[in-house]
């Protein structure tokens, strides 16, 4: 698995405290008999925190691209990742 870094936001939570998220697009190759594509998703993990992992969501750059949108813009933390990508999907 690969992975690039694309975003980091701060933010304040509920009481006052700074939070540092880091949005990260991860890249799986997936080979078949036929072809060979990629397999995008998405990891976000909080500075001095914990991580969440969604690994394998879609092979396609556009969605996947809108969904890295909706994290970074909305600020979403490793908690939130993956009721945010069961409602996306």
């Amino acid at each position: 698995m690969k992975e690039l870094k694309v975003a980091t936001r701060q933010c304040l939570d509920q009481e006052g405290q700074v939070r540092l998220f880091h949005y990260f697009l991860t890249v799986d190759q997936e080979d078949t008999p036929r072809f060979s594509c990629e397999n995008y998703g998405v990891r976000v993990a909080e500075e001095g925190g914990g991580q969440t992992l969604c690994p394998g969501l879609t092979t396609s750059a556009a969605r996947i691209d809108e969904l890295i949108t909706l994290l970074v813009d909305n600020q979403v933390g490793p908690a939130g990742l993956a009721d945010v990508v069961s409602d996306w999907l």
